[in-house]
């Protein structure tokens, strides 16, 4: 068993769902975070009250599951990173657990 973290931009995530179905991986958690390329942007930028967003609407999603499964994951996120025409690919790791309850 192993930890799957993956982010995406907000645009791709059906295709990450549809993705993580053909896996296998039937359970997983997400949230919503902003995505930053270049993070002196987001220094200069920082304000008490900012008026915009700086940030892409992206969503990280994370799930506790097994080797072949991610192993399926990370060939079909592969091939839909190499269709893309945006500089936004999925991104995934995948982080051994010592111990579990």
């Amino acid at each position: 068993m192993k930890l799957l973290i993956v982010t995406v931009v907000e645009a791709f995530e059906k295709d990450l769902f549809r993705l993580f179905k053909e896996a296998n991986i039937e359970r997983f958690s997400g949230s919503d975070i902003d995505g930053y390329k270049n993070p002196t942007a987001v220094v200069r930028s920082s304000s008490w009250f900012p008026s915009q967003k700086s940030g892409v609407e992206s969503n990280l999603f994370f799930s506790f599951t097994e080797d072949d499964n991610i192993d399926g994951l990370f060939k079909l996120i592969k091939e839909f990173n190499s269709n893309l025409e945006t500089n936004n690919p999925i991104r995934a790791v995948a982080v051994p657990i010592e111990k579990f309850i």
